[in-house]
């Protein structure tokens, strides 16, 4: 289950990030406007206060979704503020000549952002998405306390069971700390492979 909270969430969150990437570069101010404020009140508002909300004040509202999905969507939300962020960072690192001369050659702004912009932003913030996806690693264990049986639930289940805090809580950890290094040794592998010279 964290497996599962951890890809469909990750791939969510870099899809929907470039989306509000796009629209904090995007030339018309209403898109620049409301991608800032999506992500200034996502960095700002604790994600544990969002998976309260989406779990127990959505459905008394009317809007009624499965509790695993319900998690899913409130963490690609959530993340997706942050890889928004890193995709900035390197659309930044992007030279401003390169955009001027795929202007020149008669590229329109949707063009520019698909052939020239986006491919080396993402390029050059690898790293970065990977210690984004390695929080989202931890982020996923904040799903036991709304009642996802994930990792941590399923630690806390065993150790009333069996009454052994230490050795099950440091395994529950080693488990995280395998994933997270998993991900930062394939986002390091990647970035060598595909840095690019300047």
């Amino acid at each position: 289950m964290t497996m599962l909270i951890l890809v469909t969430a990750g791939i969510g969150s870099i899809a929907l990030g470039a989306i509000v990437t796009v629209a904090r570069i995007s030339p018309l101010q209403v898109l620049r406007s409301a991608a800032f404020l999506y992500v200034q009140f996502f960095v700002n508002v604790p994600l544990l206060a969002l998976l309260i909300l989406a779990v127990f004040a959505l459905p008394a509202a009317g809007f009624i979704l499965p509790l695993v999905p319900t998690i899913i969507i409130v963490l690609a939300v959530y993340e997706a503020a942050y890889v928004s962020e890193a995709l900035r960072s390197g659309v930044n690192t992007v030279p401003q000549g390169q955009i001027e001369a795929a202007r020149a050659l008669g590229l329109t702004f949707g063009k520019s952002l698909r052939w020239v912009i986006v491919p080396q932003a993402f390029r050059s913030v690898i790293q970065p998405l990977g210690n984004i996806m390695i929080a989202l690693v931890m982020n996923t264990s904040l799903a036991a306390v709304v009642g996802v049986i994930e990792l941590t639930a399923h630690v806390n289940k065993i150790n009333f069971d069996y009454a052994q805090p230490v050795l099950l809580y440091t395994t529950g950890g080693l488990i995280y700390m395998a994933i997270a290094l998993t991900i930062g040794l394939l986002t390091g592998r990647l970035e060598r492979k595909l840095v690019i010279a300047r």
